[in-house]
């Protein structure tokens, strides 16, 4: 059979096109001038034609845009406060407000070798209630770069940020087919939602988050690749970024017993190698949940330690899971506290058990739920919760896999979504990462 392309029904020849040469941009075709005069390349224009990463990243970066402007806008209205002066730049405000002043003398000065404790003897806050792996790398650019910490922090945060919503937008392709398949567009729409989530300003700013996400996304994609090894290693570093580590431990149970019946029903192939690779990793994330409350206790000489510090920030001298749901809610809602508290769970439950959430995958599905017990049994409900729920970023699939036909239904939902999220964005930023002295709730 011939190759050649055959002429057109009017007799002119046709113009034969070039593959792109291997290694060539994904971006680029080469296609044979009419005389014959050599190939040139022609830039996709349409975004649709670019690779899955290149519209992931440039999809993510239009939304770090659209937050980088309400953040310089909110600036202008920033008084004196305790990290910067009136108006401060773009780079003061997301480098220096906040917990970003803590992890900034954790990169110039290390950890404190004692606790430090008050009058009443009881420990205050300290550096030890912030993981290492961040400030560090960021301390490692700046050595090399000479720049200062509220240059250099927020930078890092928003490459580790494009990092992590390319490899989103492929674990949701790989982790979630039968989401993507329902849903069409689904890992851009993830990603869209990602970008636009009401505290997702904090994924450019010197925080932890954009780290945090990026080794949650890796992590659980290389388990849906079976790449257990690597994995064991995301999972290692993740220990030393945040206090997330534990409910990894559970995505790797819920792969092991799924893996363990579908080679029981002969529809997977679990072999010595990958027993050994699984229970590897299932020990590294135990081992990595616990490493820098050991770490704390161990340098400071006292074995509590961690608790204690995470204690100064909740001002309570012992920390107990699931209490200070109770407290805290009566707090803020008096007698209407048991019903809140129970629309709010409810709420929760049904994000996991609607049809869009089954569709995702083993992996995904356990992510998200175990991450959501986990922050319940962990943490004090205040105003920084919202942050924490960046990373049950698989519920932004679950959200937009809502609606899936038809398509007009699709498109109205997801473009109300994006509304609410950009308008709920602009609302956190100006009230939680503004601050008006002498206090404020932290973001």
């Amino acid at each position: 059979m011939s190759t050649e392309n055959p002429a057109p029904a009017s007799g002119e020849p046709s113009a034969p096109t070039v593959p792109a040469a291997p290694g060539a941009s994904l971006a680029e075709v080469r296609v044979d001038e009419p005389d014959g005069r050599p190939a040139r390349p022609r830039v996709r224009t349409d975004p649709r034609t670019w690779p899955g990463w290149a519209q992931a990243l440039s999809l993510y970066a239009a939304t770090r845009a659209f937050s980088a402007v309400v953040l310089v806008l909110v600036a202008q209205l920033q008084v004196e406060n305790y990290w910067t002066g009136a108006r401060p730049s773009y780079l003061q405000f997301t480098g220096l407000m906040w917990d970003a002043s803590w992890y900034r003398g954790i990169a110039e000065d290390g950890y404190p070798a004692e606790l430090p404790r008050g009058e009443d003897g009881l420990v205050q806050q300290n550096p030890w209630a912030f993981f290492p792996l961040f400030p560090m790398l960021v301390r490692g650019v700046m050595l090399v770069t000479r720049a200062d910490w509220y240059v250099v922090a927020p930078l890092v945060a928003l490459v580790l940020g494009c990092a992590a919503a390319v490899v989103v937008h492929r674990l949701v392709e790989r982790g979630a087919p039968r989401a993507v398949a329902a849903r069409p567009g689904l890992p851009l729409a993830t990603v869209a939602l990602l970008g636009l989530f009401p505290t997702a300003a904090v994924l450019q700013v010197a925080y932890t988050e954009s780290l945090a996400l990026l080794l949650v996304a890796s992590a659980l994609l290389l388990v849906v690749e079976r790449r257990y090894a690597w994995a064991s290693l995301v999972v290692l570093a993740l220990g030393f970024t945040r206090a997330v580590a534990l409910p990894m431990a559970a995505v790797v149970v819920v792969h092991a017993l799924v893996r363990w019946w579908g080679a029981r029903r002969g529809t997977d192939r679990l072999g010595a190698r990958g027993v050994a690779g699984i229970g590897l990793l299932a020990v590294t994330a135990a081992v990595s949940g616990v490493a820098w409350p050991l770490i704390c206790g161990w340098t400071t000489g006292e074995p509590d330690g961690y608790l204690q510090t995470q204690g100064a920030w909740r001002g309570v001298r012992e920390i107990t899971p699931f209490e200070p749901w109770g407290y805290v809610s009566r707090f803020w809602f008096g007698d209407w506290a048991p019903w809140v508290l129970v629309a709010g769970f409810a709420l929760v439950v049904t994000t996991l058990v609607v049809p869009a959430a089954w569709r995702l995958g083993n992996e995904l599905h356990a992510w998200s739920a175990a991450y959501l017990l986990y922050i319940v049994a962990a943490i004090e409900p205040g105003s920084s919760l919202a942050r924490f729920l960046l990373l049950a970023f698989p519920l932004g699939a679950v959200t937009a896999g809502l609606v899936t036909r038809p398509t007009g239904a699709r498109r109205a939902w997801f473009a109300f979504v994006v509304v609410l999220m950009g308008t709920l964005h602009v609302v956190w930023v100006y009230n939680m990462w503004r601050l008006t002295p002498p206090t404020g709730w932290p973001p």
